[in-house]
């Protein structure tokens, strides 16, 4: 079941960042096109800035559900279990802990701005806008929390090698040799690459 929520909520995010992505292109695209043009919209700067706030924070939540915020994965999986499980769980509550202060600061902003509108659109409330600090921690914390389990568990249980056996275990030079490279593993010759030797 938390699998199937995770592709869920990934794919979710995915539509999310897509659409802002897209959302943001077109209006760099109008404010340029009609500042070229001497009309220069009056909106761009302001919804331009706040495409690309909500894009980090939607990107953000989708780059914690595939672990590819910047860290040390092979510096932490080549520690033993004994230390590194302890070392994740201090990292993660770290993570955990900003996230949920920033999620508080957010509603709290929230809160605050009442009925403030967006000064270039004033028909549009600055709640909408500023919705995404407390929306984005909240997804960023989701997104740990299911990835959580994986990264407790270490990198043999990545999936990788669905029938058990280990290919990464064998001694440099021997990854991929075998029966098709036509070599005996066990004579201790290497075919080189572009005919015999």
């Amino acid at each position: 079941m938390r699998q199937r929520f995770q592709k869920g909520f990934q794919t979710a995010l995915e539509f999310a960042v897509l659409g802002l992505t897209t959302s943001l292109a077109l209006v760099v695209i109008l404010g340029v096109v009609f500042r070229k043009f001497g009309a220069a919209l009056v909106w761009y700067d302001e919804l331009a800035s706040i495409l690309l706030a909500w894009l980090t924070f939607y990107g953000a939540a989708l780059a914690a559900l595939h672990r590819a915020h910047i860290g040390f994965p092979k510096l932490v999986d080549g520690l033993e279990p004994s230390i590194r499980r302890p070392l994740v769980l201090v990292g993660e509550a770290f993570v955990l802990a900003f996230f949920l202060v920033t999620a508080w600061a957010g509603w709290r902003v929230f809160g605050i701005l009442g009925g403030e509108t967006l000064v270039s659109l004033p028909w549009v409330p600055q709640r909408l806008a500023q919705s995404v600090v407390p929306i984005g921690a909240l997804l960023f914390i989701v997104a740990e929390l299911l990835t959580l389990p994986e990264v407790l568990a270490g990198p043999a249980s990545d999936g990788s090698d669905e029938d058990g056996s280990d290919d990464h275990a064998s001694t440099p030079g021997t990854v991929g040799q075998g029966s098709e490279s036509g070599a005996d593993p066990g004579d201790g010759e290497s075919p080189e690459p572009g005919g015999a030797s």
